[in-house]
C-alpha cells in the first residue's frame, strides 16, 4: 500500500540539507526551453505552410512564419517560457486558452492582410499547434516529475515559525512530490523541540528581539549556511505584523524570496483573492461553486454524455453481457446500494465481476483487507472471475453507471460513491464529501484508485468538493483516459 508519495531520496535530502544535489529550481534540464520553442514554431509553421500551399495562397511561407511568430509571441507574453513555468503541469485548458488567443490574433491579421484562405482550412491548420504544444508539455512534465522524485530541479526552502506550525508545514511538503520545495532547514520561533529531523538553522526569541535587526541577522545567516532559495514563514502569535515586516525587508534587500503560509490546506489558488484594507494585506477565500451557470453546464454534460455513451456503447454492452454469462453462473449486471448526495441512498449499476456468493464471503475475507480505512480492497481477491479481472483492469465494469448518471443519482465526475456501512462510520469531515453527487470518475481514479490510502482518498474527495469548477471536470475526464489505459490501482 502507498501511504506517502515521497521516496527515500527526497526525505533524506530534506533532512540533510546541504547533502541535497546541486541541481535546483533554476537548473531544470536545459533542453526544456529549446524543445518548447521548437515545438511551438514547427507546430504552427509547418501545418499552416502546407495548408496555405495547397490552397494556392500567394505567400504561404510568410503566412507560416507569421503563424509561428504569433504562437510563440502569445506563449512568451503569457510567460510560458519562463524558468518557473517550464516543465510544470498546466493541463490542457491553459494551453487551449492560449490557443484561443492565437485564433483571435490571427483573425485580426487575416482582416488586415485580406488573406482569403477558407476559414475552416485555416482553423484546421492551426490545430496541430495546440496538440503538439500539449504533447511537449506532457513530455517535459514527466521528465521534471521524475527528476523531483530524485530531489533534483528543486527549490531549497528554509521554514520559519513556531515549532508546531513549522512541523506542520514540513510534514505537508514531505508528503508529496508534486511541488518543487525541499526543506533544508528550520528556524523555530521560541522554545520547543522538533521531531521532523530537519536541521535547526537558527532559533528566534519568543518575544521581540532586543536588537532591531536580531531576527533579520539570524534568518539571513541561516539562509547563507543552508544555501536556501526561499524563506517560507508560518505566521503565529510570536511572529506577525511588524516583526515579519522587518524580516521581509532584510530578505528582499538581499535579493531573496519570501513566502507566507496562510494556514490553508488544499484550497485552489483560483479561490484566493488578495485585498488591501487600511494597509492590511487580506486574503479572501472565495466560496466553492454550488450554483449558477457552471452547475447547469455540469448537469447538461452529465445527461448528454450519459445518453450518448449508452447509445454508442450498446454493442460493447452486449458483448460484455455475453462474456460474463458464458464465463460464470449468474446475472450479467450487479446492483448495489450506495449513498449519494446529501446522504440519499440509491442503487448503483455495474457489470458483475465476482462470483454469485461474493457478498456472503466478504466476512471470511475481512482479515485480508489491504486498505487502511473503511474501504474493503484485496489486490488478488479470490471472488473475482476471470472475465471480471479484465473488466476491472480496463474499468469497463463501471460503464453501467451511465444509467445512474442519466437518472441523476451520479455524475460523470465526482467523489467515489460510498457504501452505507462506510458512511455510518464517517466523521464530520468525511461527511462533507456527500455534499455533491458521486461520480463515475474523479481525482481518486486518476491518482491511483485502490492503491491510495484511506486518508489520501478522503483528501482528494474533499479537494474536489471545495475546489470544483466545470473546467476541472473536463480536465479530469481527459486525464481519466490515461488512467484507464495505465490501469494502475485497478483491481
Amino acid at each position: 500500500m502507498r501511504h506517502v508519495h515521497f521516496p527515500a531520496q527526497r526525505v533524506a535530502g530534506t533532512a540533510k540539507g546541504s547533502a541535497l544535489p546541486a541541481r535546483r529550481l533554476g537548473d531544470k534540464a536545459r533542453w526544456y526551453l529549446p524543445a518548447a520553442v521548437t515545438a511551438d514554431i514547427l507546430g504552427a509553421a509547418v501545418p499552416v505552410g502546407l495548408v496555405f500551399e495547397a490552397a494556392e495562397q500567394v505567400r504561404p511561407v510568410y503566412c507560416a512564419l507569421g503563424a509561428a511568430l504569433a504562437w510563440t509571441g502569445v506563449q512568451a507574453l503569457r510567460r510560458r517560457y519562463s524558468a518557473r513555468a517550464l516543465g510544470e503541469s498546466r493541463g490542457v485548458l491553459p494551453v487551449l486558452h492560449d490557443w484561443l488567443i492565437l485564433i483571435g490574433v490571427l483573425a485580426v491579421a487575416r482582416v488586415v492582410t485580406e488573406e482569403d484562405t477558407p476559414r475552416l482550412s485555416a482553423l484546421g491548420a492551426l490545430l496541430p499547434a495546440l496538440l503538439i504544444t500539449v504533447a511537449c508539455h506532457k513530455l517535459t512534465y514527466r521528465h521534471l516529475s521524475a527528476a523531483r522524485r530524485e530531489a533534483q530541479a528543486v527549490s531549497r526552502v528554509l521554514v520559519v515559525g513556531e515549532p508546531d506550525a513549522a512541523e506542520d508545514v514540513i510534514a505537508h511538503l514531505a508528503a508529496r512530490t508534486d511541488h518543487p520545495y525541499v526543506v533544508v532547514g528550520v528556524v523555530p520561533v521560541g522554545g520547543g523541540s522538533l521531531a521532523s529531523g530537519v536541521p535547526v538553522a537558527a532559533r528566534l526569541d519568543a518575544g521581540m528581539p532586543q536588537a532591531p535587526n536580531g531576527d533579520s541577522a539570524a534568518v539571513l545567516g541561516a539562509v547563507a549556511s543552508h544555501h536556501a532559495d526561499l524563506v517560507l514563514v508560518a505566521p503565529g502569535a510570536r511572529i506577525s505584523g511588524e516583526r515579519l515586516r522587518r524580516v521581509a525587508w532584510a530578505l528582499h534587500d538581499a535579493g531573496l524570496e519570501l513566502a507566507v503560509f496562510p494556514g490553508l490546506v488544499e484550497v485552489s489558488v483560483k479561490r484566493l483573492e488578495t485585498l488591501s484594507a487600511g494597509g492590511l494585506a487580506v486574503l479572501r477565500v472565495v466560496p466553492p461553486v454550488s450554483r449558477g451557470v457552471q452547475t447547469l453546464l455540469k448537469s447538461a454534460l452529465d445527461r448528454a454524455g450519459a445518453a450518448a455513451g449508452l447509445l454508442l456503447l450498446s454493442p460493447l454492452f452486449l458483448g460484455i453481457v455475453l462474456a460474463i454469462r458464458l464465463g460464470s453462473r449468474g446475472p450479467a449486471f450487479y446492483r448495489q446500494r450506495r449513498i449519494g448526495r446529501d446522504g440519499a441512498p440509491f442503487v448503483m449499476w455495474k457489470f458483475r465481476t465476482m462470483v454469485m456468493d461474493a457478498d456472503a464471503r466478504k466476512a471470511e475475507l475481512s482479515g485480508a483487507n489491504e486498505n487502511d480505512g473503511l474501504m474493503f480492497k484485496i489486490r488478488r481477491d479470490p471472488r473475482v472471475t476471470r472475465v471480471g479481472r479484465l473488466l476491472r483492469r480496463t474499468s469497463l465494469d463501471e460503464l453501467p453507471q451511465l444509467i445512474n448518471v442519466l437518472t441523476g443519482h451520479m455524475s460523470l465526475v465526482g467523489p467515489r460513491p460510498p457504501l452505507p456501512e462506510e458512511v455510518a462510520r464517517y466523521d464530520e469531515v468525511e461527511l462533507r464529501r456527500l455534499t455533491v453527487r458521486p461520480g463515475m470518475t474523479g481525482l481518486w481514479q486518476i491518482s491511483g484508485r485502490s492503491d491510495l490510502s484511506w486518508d489520501e482518498t478522503i483528501q482528494l474527495d474533499l479537494q474536489y468538493v471545495d475546489n470544483w469548477s466545470f473546467t476541472s471536470d473536463v480536465d479530469v475526464m481527459g486525464r481519466t483516459i490515461r488512467a484507464v489505459v495505465d490501469g494502475r490501482g485497478a483491481y
